[in-house]
């Protein structure tokens, strides 16, 4: 694994879980004939597959076909694989088909997530098809269709050295391209994992337990096994049922779950509670000094910020339908991590990972969320019992109540302040993470912690981790420095940055946005403000402009200009789609998304209560792209959400006087109201 492999960052809290369930074997199946061998393969070694081989199949009637384990869930994977490939071997964009995330056809090429797909999986992508060019070229063939009747064959690993086309040579890469899958998406053609069918398949549904931490003591089947058509299981901690509609499984469940037995669940923790449970149940330190900065000279400001445990709420809730075959499993399903979950699914069923092949169909979303594989598991073992394929479906309670959540934060801040210079800077964050945790701006004397908590709800990897956190912290704060320093806040940005790449962003949407006249002007019930950042290597800026209902204090994001660099654009059109849908979701987390629970239960799963941006929240969007030809493309997905909740806590203190310490606003403002 490399640096900036996602596998090994602090804040994927869901890859470092034990398995969900590991069922029981009987002797028949555990002590079958032959000799039984258990050998361990590196991980390193397992995820190689950069040979040309691996990612290329040259069709006699021209069409090309690359392969790849990255997944398409909206973000543009497919489009830009195929993208890349017609571009280094000269082809047309209809001639390149694009298989993903199918784990018995294509390389190990990992999770998809950590925005590394653009930097990491397309450059192979290249590499490899640049070999293909030069081969034909060499070989004296007339086309990859001549090439594939003859049967040359391409072997070997592709060459580092190989010859990619330069930028000014581009005729596909850098100009907008539309996915290839676009019309099955309209028209209803494509299969989501939720649209899967098999013949004979059958329905299920789970029993969950009625809060977490609780465990399954006794359960009888016998009323779900006397309905019709139902079939019935209960291995270790797992109980469900399969039947021929969704309505009779979820009712057989029901029949059998009425009478199960559970340990009760000791969580005293709310929504209500939850810093101050956080604090008390503090683990490993995660600390980062240099200098002294407890005896940086100046005036001392402290603050606390506080963001809830939110949800990736996707369009398709996690699904999946599994078919047993002559000791074979075969599982569709949506999820990031194919290869991981084929792996989870072997160890669930004590089987050889060879036996197990999970096929990923282009899904409904993931947004960091969909890195494990329960629903596969849980339609897995159905479809054993029941002899038949099984769909699984989890309901939109289901993916609220028992999915990981973005883990929630409380983060302090303390700074020295002398002579409009922050001369020390002490930063911690307690339970959300570390992504973004080192501030970019220059500063001589800091201390930046993460202290590891006890989470009373399951946390996992969300849009740019944990940065949405730090950074909503750290721009917020050194807007009440610059308050403190009599300066304006972008011209405060600009003392602390060196960073040029952050610096023209920020100017970049400062100019758009005309930050200068409009922060200059006081509009009642209106306010302006502005943050920056980088994550994943990307830069982004924002300026924002908010508007305050006078009778409830609700708040509203009337307009948002936002500058972003990602290094050389490789699809235009792309990119401005996924920083819109940024935009949006970071908009969520600002104004309204919070998990509420009590006593072990989520107690506003659903989105009626749990209140996603809605048509009438979008606002006024512009964008400013810059283009960077001189630089590695870099991938898009994350860190264009960072901004938005800052810039917009900003602009609630440009219009109220009153700091905004706390997400969603909607409770900050809630909060003020009370007071």
């Amino acid at each position: 694994m490399t640096e900036s492999d996602p596998r090994q960052e602090l804040d994927r809290f869901e890859l470092r879980e034990a398995d969900p369930y590991h069922f029981e074997l009987d002797r028949r199946e555990f002590l079958g004939a032959g000799l039984l061998l258990t050998l361990f393969v590196a991980p390193e070694a397992a995820a190689q597959g950069s040979g040309i081989e691996a990612r290329l199949h040259l069709g006699e009637d021209g069409t090309v076909t690359v392969l790849s384990g990255k997944i398409e869930e909206g973000q543009g994977a497919r489009a830009e694989i195929a993208m890349a490939a017609a571009e280094e071997l000269g082809v047309t964009l209809a001639e390149v088909r694009v298989v993903l995330g199918d784990t018995g056809r294509v390389p190990n090429d990992g999770i998809t997530a950590g925005s590394r797909t653009t930097p990491s999986t397309i450059p192979a992508v290249r590499r490899a098809c640049a070999a293909a060019r030069s081969i034909l070229t060499q070989s004296g063939h007339k086309s990859y269709a001549e090439m594939a009747k003859s049967g040359a064959k391409i072997a070997g690993s592709t060459p580092e050295n190989v010859a990619l086309k330069p930028v000014p040579e581009w005729r596909i890469l850098g100009k907008s391209q539309p996915r290839p899958d676009s019309e099955g998406l309209v028209t209803g053609e494509h299969k989501f994992p939720s649209d899967i069918r098999r013949p004979g398949m059958l329905y299920g549904a789970v029993l969950r337990p009625p809060s977490y931490g609780a465990k399954l003591e006794s359960l009888d089947l016998a009323p779900a096994r006397k309905m019709a058509g139902v079939v019935a299981v209960r291995d270790g901690e797992f109980a469900g049922c399969a039947a021929p509609t969704s309505f009779e499984a979820r009712q057989a469940v029901e029949a059998m779950g009425g009478g199960a037995r559970w340990s009760s669940s000791k969580s005293a923790t709310s929504s209500e509670n939850l810093y101050e449970y956080l604090k008390r149940h503090q683990g490993r330190v995660r600390d980062n000094l240099k200098g002294e900065p407890a005896a940086a000279a100046g005036k001392r400001l402290k603050a606390e910020y506080r963001c809830a445990y939110i949800q990736h709420a996707p369009m398709e809730p996690r699904a999946a339908v599994a078919e047993w075959e002559d000791g074979r499993l075969t599982v569709w399903t949506g999820t990031s991590n194919p290869f991981s979950v084929r792996d989870a699914l072997a160890r669930a069923f004590s089987l050889n990972p060879a036996l197990v092949r999970v096929f990923v169909p282009d899904f409904g979303g993931g947004f960091g969320g969909k890195h494990t594989g329960e629903a596969a598991i849980e339609a897995a073992r159905l479809a054993k019992e029941a002899g038949k394929p099984v769909s699984l479906r989890w309901t939109r309670a289901e993916e609220f109540a028992w999915a990981y959540f973005r883990p929630a934060a409380l983060i302090e801040v303390e700074a020295a302040l002398e002579g409009g210079r922050i001369t020390g800077w002490d930063f911690a964050n307690f339970n959300s993470g570390a992504a973004a945790l080192e501030s970019p701006y220059r500063l001589a004397h800091t201390r930046h912690r993460y202290v590891e908590c006890e989470s009373p709800l399951r946390p996992g990897s969300y849009r740019a981790l944990a940065s949405t956190a730090n950074n909503f912290a750290r721009e917020a704060f050194m807007d009440e420095l610059a308050a403190e320093a009599g300066q304006d806040p972008l011209e405060f940005r600009l003392a602390h940055l060196e960073n040029e790449r952050i610096r023209a962003v920020l100017e970049a949407a400062a100019e758009r946005f005309g930050w200068r006249k409009r922060v200059a002007e006081k509009r009642p019930g209106r306010g302006v403000g502005l943050a920056c950042g980088t994550e994943k290597n990307s830069v982004v800026a924002a300026c924002a402009e908010v508007e305050i209902d006078a009778k409830t204090g609700a708040v509203r994001l009337v307009e948002i200009v936002q500058a972003y660099e990602c290094g050389k654009i490789l699809n235009p059109g792309n990119l401005r789609q996924q920083v819109e849908g940024c935009i949006l979701m970071g908009l969520g987390a600002a104004l309204r998304e919070r998990i509420e629970f009590a006593g072990g239960q989520v107690t506003n799963g659903s989105f009626a209560r749990y209140r996603v941006p809605r048509f009438a929240d979008v606002p006024k969007i512009e964008l400013v792209l810059l283009d960077r030809p001189d630089l590695e493309p870099i991938g898009a997905g994350e860190t264009p959400i960072l901004v938005v909740a800052p810039a917009m806590a900003n602009a609630y203190f440009h219009a109220t006087g009153q700091r905004a310490r706390t997400l969603p606003l909607a409770a900050e403002t809630a909060q003020v109201r009370r007071g």
